[in-house]
């Protein structure tokens, strides 16, 4: 099963697409801390991630830099070549559910 939960802050303000489709995507980073007991300290792990459509106007009305969310999602991959011919491979969350902890307003997804 591929399913992931981030809970973490808001790396930048989202940036929202509209395409001829119809469709909307907003991206931005999330950053989650996590305990590294071989260093005995605080380390952050940063996650690019993508929401569509409802959620994405979600993100767009009320996620700003800072936010904290709760994601959850999948993994995906995007494979391209670069302007060398280089593969080049992402990993990223894509969303189907935004929450903010503490907050009134809330996705509900």
């Amino acid at each position: 099963m591929n399913s992931v939960v981030v809970i973490g802050r808001v790396g930048q303000d989202p940036e929202l697409k509209f395409f001829e489709s119809g469709k909307s995507r907003a991206s931005f980073s999330v950053a989650a801390n996590r305990w590294d007991p071989k260093t005995q300290s605080e380390v952050t792990d940063w996650f690019n991630v993508d929401v569509w459509d409802r959620t994405a106007q979600f993100v767009g009305d009320y996620v700003k830099k800072g936010t904290l969310v709760a994601i959850e999602g999948r993994i995906a991959s995007s494979k391209w070549k670069d302007q060398t011919g280089e593969e080049r491979e992402r990993f990223l969350i894509v969303a189907n559910n935004v929450r903010l902890p503490g907050s009134r307003k809330d996705d509900g997804q």
